[in-house]
């Protein structure tokens, strides 16, 4: 199903979240209440011990294997699976990764296995984990996406420039569904890297032009209304809002202190409960931006992200 160009800027929603973070059964938990309306307010919270295992995750790390139970709910959040299993068009469906930390733990296992027993002592089928482009590879494999396959792993921000990358390969006719997705893993080569704990969690989101949603039936749940990229917190800022008019609602902070809050704004850092969210933040704050929605919130959600030479931030509008 190929959107039919308009001559009018490309209006993104969002159809579809899903998440795999550890003690949270659904999008509303990431906003600390759930949501009784909607069935992902409620259920199971995901546990890693029994969630991670399984044959089709067998021989992926650790971040591949979070990501994948992402997107499953993701897709099928947005009416993306069917009877016989996921049905997007996959020449024109789109990957898009944040991932920061995701496989430095297998490449550094390479390393030492090479250093300790030589190169003839590393095996080849776990040698896929070693490339930074793994968790793409494995999700567009696993869900049969054949269209663009991106990876960005470019500190804080990296989370909401996915989200600018997934928007801009439906603007530019790339792909009519983007399926961006932001996991980082926690384990000992991190804790070491890091100093403090990862939210060994992922978040996956479904992105389509609103025309493509609504030619399905389905609506959408957020709209992505602006984003910005700088130095200056406050330029960046009225880059991503744009027009003036909109009050904000709802303010998803990853640096407290750090901007001047919108005028009326509530900051929420999800940092705070979760530990450290690296290139996993926007897009967990893509999915709290949606819980707002669901559970009856309104005006403009900002998130915002700050790396150490730059900062991002991108708007949200409700759904129409």
């Amino acid at each position: 199903m190929k959107s039919e160009p308009t001559g009018q800027p490309t209006t993104v929603v969002v159809t579809g979240v899903g998440l795999a973070v550890p003690g949270l059964a659904g999008p509303a938990g990431l906003l600390g209440a759930a949501d009784p309306s909607r069935p992902d307010g409620g259920g199971e919270p995901f546990d890693p011990e029994t969630a991670l295992k399984g044959r089709e995750l067998r021989h992926k790390d650790r971040a591949t294997r979070l990501a994948l139970r992402a997107v499953e709910p993701a897709l099928r959040d947005a009416r993306w699976y069917g009877s016989e299993g996921p049905e997007p068009d996959g020449a024109r469906t789109a990957v898009v990764v944040s991932s920061n930390t995701g496989n430095v733990d297998s490449v550094c296992d390479y390393v030492d296995t090479a250093a300790r027993h030589t190169s003839r002592a590393i095996s080849a089928t776990g040698l896929p984990q070693t490339s930074t482009s793994a968790i793409a590879g494995w999700i567009a494999a696993g869900f049969g996406l054949r269209g663009p396959a991106v990876t960005l792993c470019n500190g804080a921000t990296s989370g909401l420039d996915a989200l600018r990358w997934g928007h801009a390969l439906i603007a530019a006719d790339r792909a009519d569904t983007v399926v961006v997705t932001g996991v980082e893993p926690h384990n000992d080569v991190v804790a070491r890297l890091l100093g403090a704990r990862a939210v060994d969690g992922a978040a996956s989101v479904v992105l389509e032009s609103a025309g493509h949603a609504a030619a399905r039936g389905v609506r959408g749940r957020a709209r992505l209304r602006g984003h910005g990229r700088g130095a200056d917190p406050a330029e960046v800022l009225r880059r991503a809002r744009g027009r003036k008019d909109g009050e904000v609602g709802l303010w998803l902070t990853g640096a407290p202190g750090s901007d001047r809050a919108p005028v009326g704004a509530r900051p929420f850092d999800l940092e705070d409960a979760l530990g450290r969210c690296g290139g996993a933040l926007g897009v967990l704050q893509c999915v709290a931006a949606v819980a707002h929605y669901d559970r009856g919130g309104g005006g403009l959600v900002v998130a915002t992200a700050h790396a150490t030479d730059a900062c991002a931030a991108v708007a949200f509008q409700p759904p129409c």
